[in-house]
């Protein structure tokens, strides 16, 4: 009879190996760890938004309004033809805040819808006489 040897598996666990791999993570994570960072860092900050107000909102239709008729555009962009169409909406949106708030605003913000209406519907003829005729 021939004796079978059995063969008992044993696993070998190198220390210098374990070491090795703990660090190799170690590393890892570091450099995970300062993606994020410069991520973040890459991220423009801005400061706190103003509160929202009537003021704030007439401002920002005006600013929009401003921009379809390319007299305001973004820091080294091209400039862009106008807009007509876009900056009467603007322009029609500050005309039914005007309306639906008839009697209900204070003489400041009264006074600051009337003006900012008038300069923007000023800007806008200016600009559009400026246009060729079949661009409008």
């Amino acid at each position: 009879m021939v004796e079978e040897k059995k063969e008992e598996k044993k696993i070998i666990i190198d220390e210098d190996w374990k070491k090795e791999a703990q660090r190799e993570k170690e590393i890892l994570a570091a450099q995970e760890e300062e993606e994020k960072k410069k991520i973040v860092e890459e991220q423009p900050h801005r400061g706190p938004l103003p509160t929202g107000n009537f003021a704030a909102l007439i401002s920002m239709l005006t600013t929009q309004a401003f921009f379809a008729m390319g007299l305001l555009q973004v820091k080294d962009e091209d400039k862009k033809e106008p807009d007509l169409e876009l900056a009467k909406y603007n322009v029609d949106m500050l005309e039914t805040l005007e309306a639906k708030t008839k009697g209900n605003l204070t003489e400041e913000e009264k006074k600051v819808l009337e003006n900012t209406l008038n300069q923007v519907r000023m800007a806008y003829v200016e600009v559009a006489e400026q246009v060729p005729p079949q661009t409008q």
